[in-house]
């Protein structure tokens, strides 16, 4: 491989932004790890006055993911987060205002490998979230895995990410008078699988339970879709019935998240790394799809609006496609 090295006289804000986003590929792959690294040390030397507190107080916090988290505002703030967001860059693109006295479910398409979009979005205070949605309140749903993680567990809330859980998003849309937002990347880990640039396959047939609990709390459905998130990285090959897809299917179930094999570009050269490639993400935000509370839906009822769902997530993709450089001919393959 001939490696393709950056130029020496790129502008400092280029360099900070590469190391922004860095940065946080890195606290997803390393940062848990780390953690938990640390906390083993501290058990094995002994160092009591300092594992036992925060044992202790972690069995008493152990619910708050569930309950709205504990997002940290000075966190949120924090110029590495600038620097992200300008990195690729992130847009957030709003095609219908909503009503603050709602809360609402924001369907986030598609996966891709790390989410970038709905992090840059929705857990930093540099996106144009609060000026789009200035009477809401976002709050992006994860895997509860990462939760489980000591330590790390309270770098995650800091940015405002809550589990996935039913009870959490069950938590986040009791809200009485409305003004809170669920971010669900419905696609889940299963998706990132299909990361691949170009491709626009979604893993949304099946996932019926955000459809239930939006019926249960009268939460409107709003699909969303990334235009970009495929584009950051690239996978090593891996179609459905090959050895790797099996493995990593298989993984993904005993785990509970996936592991793609992804590569991008590194800090010093373009040629393999992984800092994903600097490519914009443009997030749009579709209409919303109004949703009449009931406490105990039918089969029917979850299936109708399930479908209306994919209807309305497929013609926001087909409205915007042109913008963003996806040819004509490309459409959404739903699974």
């Amino acid at each position: 491989m001939k490696l393709e090295f950056a130029p020496l006289n790129i502008p400092l804000e280029r360099r900070l932004q590469t190391a922004a986003v860095f940065q946080w590929v890195l606290s997803f792959l390393l940062l848990a790890e780390v953690c938990i690294g640390i906390l083993l040390l501290l058990i094995l030397y002994n160092y009591w006055f300092l594992y036992i507190p925060y044992l202790t107080w972690l069995y008493f916090d152990w619910r708050t993911p569930e309950q709205g988290g504990r997002r940290s505002n000075w966190v949120r703030s924090w110029a590495v987060w600038k620097y992200f967001k300008d990195y690729f860059p992130i847009h957030l693109i709003k095609t219908s205002d909503l009503d603050p006295s709602h809360n609402y479910i924001f369907g986030f398409h598609p996966h891709g490998v790390l989410v970038a979009g709905a992090f840059g979005n929705f857990c930093t205070n540099y996106s144009d979230f609060k000026k789009l949605f200035p009477d809401f309140t976002a709050y992006l749903h994860v895997l509860p895995i990462w939760f489980r993680c000591p330590l790390f567990r309270e770098y995650l809330m800091s940015s405002g990410p809550v589990s996935v859980s039913k009870k959490s998003v069950s938590h986040v849309l009791s809200k009485e008078g409305g003004g809170n937002i669920s971010v669900i990347v419905l696609g889940g880990a299963e998706e990132s699988l299909d990361a691949h640039p170009g491709k626009f396959t979604l893993f949304i047939r099946r996932r019926k339970g955000f459809v239930k609990i939006a019926l249960t709390h009268g939460a409107y459905l709003v699909p969303v879709f990334s235009f970009g998130e495929n584009e950051l990285f690239k996978q090593v090959s891996n179609p459905e019935g090959s050895l790797l897809r099996t493995v990593q299917d298989k993984l993904q179930k005993i785990m509970g998240f996936a592991l793609p094999l992804f590569h991008a570009r590194g800090v010093f050269q373009y040629s393999f790394g992984l800092v994903p490639y600097r490519k914009p993400i443009h997030t749009v935000v579709g209409h919303p799809i109004p949703v009449h509370r009931t406490l105990n839906p039918t089969r029917e009822q979850v299936e109708e609006l399930h479908q209306t769902y994919m209807e309305e997530l497929r013609k926001l993709f087909e409205e915007h496609k042109g913008k963003y450089g996806i040819p004509e001919h490309h459409t959404l393959v739903f699974r």
